[in-house]
């Protein structure tokens, strides 16, 4: 459920996180509501960690190419040094930020901002990927979005490590991760899956 500003005028902040595995269109999503936000005439502002340049250094960029104008930054609390009058402030692959972005977004809302937050829950290993789940937490909505198994169409909840790399943070697209199931996911790096999808084991009808 979304929410639904009653009285604009109270300064009532909020925060909503939007996650999932990779490809689940978290970025889409975010991009979608801050779209809707600046045709409402709010003013809004977007941040996206500077280490991520994988599609542009300005711009947050979906999977899907869509894309939207933002403020690369080095660490979380710069955040709080220009968000100025925003009413609603956009923050993408919250994962980068480290923990220190949870108090940050607690201030953004207690000031009166709807904060929207997109990043990922789990890291390669499938495990909690701080400080999304903490985020999670304290927000006030929770979108959890899922991708599509490349192995059997299953709904997906994880990010496979397709790449030798061992680092907990390796940033990248296609060429590293690929989106798989519960039954599917193995917590090591591991080779791409076969191009075809066993349609006759998926239960899944997206």
């Amino acid at each position: 459920m979304h929410p639904v500003v009653v009285d604009a005028s109270s300064q009532v902040g909020w925060i909503e996180v939007v996650c999932g595995s990779m490809f689940s269109g978290k970025t889409e999503e975010l991009i979608r509501r801050l779209r809707r936000a600046r045709i409402a005439r709010q003013q809004v502002e977007i941040y996206k960690p500077a280490v991520d340049a994988r599609f542009s250094e300005t711009d947050v960029v979906s999977h899907d190419e869509n894309a939207i104008r933002s403020t690369p930054v080095d660490s979380a609390h710069q955040i709080l040094l220009l968000t100025g009058g925003a009413k609603v402030v956009g923050i993408d692959e919250a994962q980068f930020f480290g923990p220190e972005l949870v108090p940050v977004c607690q201030q953004l809302a207690a000031d009166g901002m709807r904060v929207i937050v997109a990043g990922l829950d789990q890291d390669f290993r499938g495990e909690p990927f701080e400080p999304v789940p903490a985020l999670m937490a304290v927000a006030e909505f929770v979108t959890k979005l899922h991708a599509i198994c490349v192995v059997c169409g299953n709904p997906a909840n994880h990010s496979q490590r397709i790449s030798a790399s061992a680092d907990r943070v390796v940033v990248g697209a296609e060429e590293s991760y690929e989106p798989r199931c519960r039954r599917c996911f193995r917590p090591e790096p591991q080779p791409p899956a076969p191009d075809h999808v066993d349609v006759e084991s998926s239960a899944s009808s997206y």
